[in-house]
């Protein structure tokens, strides 16, 4: 009993950390020497190498990991995917990775690894997808072989600083660079295939033009969560569909004239973007075809007026702006009343009319073609798609003690049946 109560009283210290004794030797107050026992409590040591993601020099540190040590290879797949798992990450590919591989491997994956380096790729002429997610790679030095017949590139969620070396990736159709630690746009003017592009959250302050302007096939850029102030750079990407800048610098909404019949959706949520912002004759201000969905929400717009042109609008997103009164929401209504606007849904949720008595019922009423408030479906489900209950059959219906009794009259007849057919 005297143990179990000790072990229910032990401090964090006593179960986890370990007590280190100290002896000081100092001057005593008649210039004699006195000595000083001191103890310190010391917490216990991390074993697991993942702890020590991010510092300079780790890779000495770790533990030499192979491929082959966390899964099986067969030199006959065309495809390799490798996830880590905690305590089973590679953290070296080695130089001659290539050869116990297919040389005519087509897709590799090694997502969340420690691996720092892409040396081991030399022999992979053939290699189509080439994704190593969520590494600690700090550049993109071994693209050189398997780089011009890449389609795809994913070097997403790394510590990279230079994307220059994919400028050799000639034949890509997908790049994916998000989350690492980029200043500039880099390497892409060759690129003409690149249909989709993704640069978000790293520290891109001027959509380089000169980069920009050859990704004549381009349909999707992803870049928001960087420093931009200005969006610029693509008057020559006339296949844009999607654009995202959102979480930047905005504060206007400009220079999407060459995609005036192409771009279908915009993101535009947490930037500084005023009324003013929003209307401007080469941004928003443009009689866009194809816009189906806009999203401005967390801005600092205080009206619907520069969106109520937009005709082919379908979902909007104004949430967590200053529009206050039922004025600025009526150039929705006046759109919706002429047939200009078949709005679908919209979210206007965290602004100051979002407050206001029965609220969504009056904007159903003004904009009957919604189907969608917020996160609120409106219009019962059939607005949605969803079919009707069946109707209740003609029939009458049996209740159900009735038709157990009815069950048990037909059980008990069978069994008669089938004694005096025994006889």
């Amino acid at each position: 009993m005297a143990d179990s109560a000790d072990k229910q009283n032990a401090t964090p210290q006593e179960e986890g950390h370990r007590t280190v004794e100290t002896l000081q030797i100092g001057q005593g107050p008649h210039d004699e020497e006195s000595k000083k026992v001191e103890k310190k409590v010391v917490p216990p040591d991390m074993p697991i190498e993942w702890t020590k993601m991010g510092e300079t020099g780790d890779a000495e540190a770790l533990p030499i990991r192979y491929p082959e040590d966390v899964a099986e290879i067969s030199p006959d797949e065309l495809d390799i995917c490798i996830v880590g798992t905690a305590g089973m990450k590679i953290t070296v590919m080695s130089n001659d990775f290539y050869k116990n591989c297919n040389e005519n491997l087509e897709s590799l994956v090694l997502r969340s690894h420690l691996i720092t380096n892409m040396k081991g790729l030399e022999g992979f002429k053939k290699l189509d997808l080439l994704e190593l997610y969520d590494n600690q790679l700090q550049d993109l030095s071994g693209l050189e072989v398997p780089g011009p017949n890449l389609r795809v590139l994913d070097m997403s969620y790394n510590a990279i600083r230079d994307m220059s070396p994919v400028a050799i990736c000639v034949n890509l159709k997908e790049l994916y660079l998000a989350n690492n630690k980029l200043k500039e746009i880099k390497g892409l003017k060759n690129l003409k295939q690149l249909k989709k592009l993704d640069l978000g959250a790293n520290r891109i302050r001027v959509m380089a033009e000169e980069e920009l302007s050859g990704l004549e096939n381009l349909e999707e850029l992803w870049i928001g969560k960087n420093k931009i102030e200005k969006i610029e750079g693509l008057e020559k990407l006339t296949k844009l569909r999607r654009l995202d800048v959102q979480s930047n610098r905005l504060t206007q909404v400009e220079g999407l004239t060459a995609q005036k019949d192409t771009l279908e959706e915009l993101y535009l949520a947490h930037n500084g973007i005023d009324d003013e912002g929003a209307s401007l004759p080469t941004g928003l201000g443009l009689g866009f075809t194809q816009l189906n969905v806009v999203d401005v929400g967390r801005n600092r717009l205080t009206s619907t007026a520069p969106f109520a042109h937009l005709e082919s609008i379908e979902e909007i997103w104004l949430s967590g702006n200053n529009i206050s009164t039922w004025e600025a929401i009526e150039p929705f209504k006046k759109s919706c009343e002429e047939g200009k606007q078949k709005m679908d849904t919209l979210y206007l949720e965290y602004n100051p009319i979002a407050s206001e008595f029965e609220y969504r019922k009056r904007l159903a009423e003004w904009i009957p073609s919604l189907n969608q408030i917020d996160a609120t479906l409106i219009g019962g489900l059939a607005a949605h798609g969803v079919p009707a209950a069946p109707k209740p059959s003609s029939d009458p219906v049996i209740p159900l003690a009735e038709e157990m009794r009815q069950l048990q009259t037909q059980v008990f007849e069978r069994a008669q049946t089938g004694e005096k057919s025994n006889e």
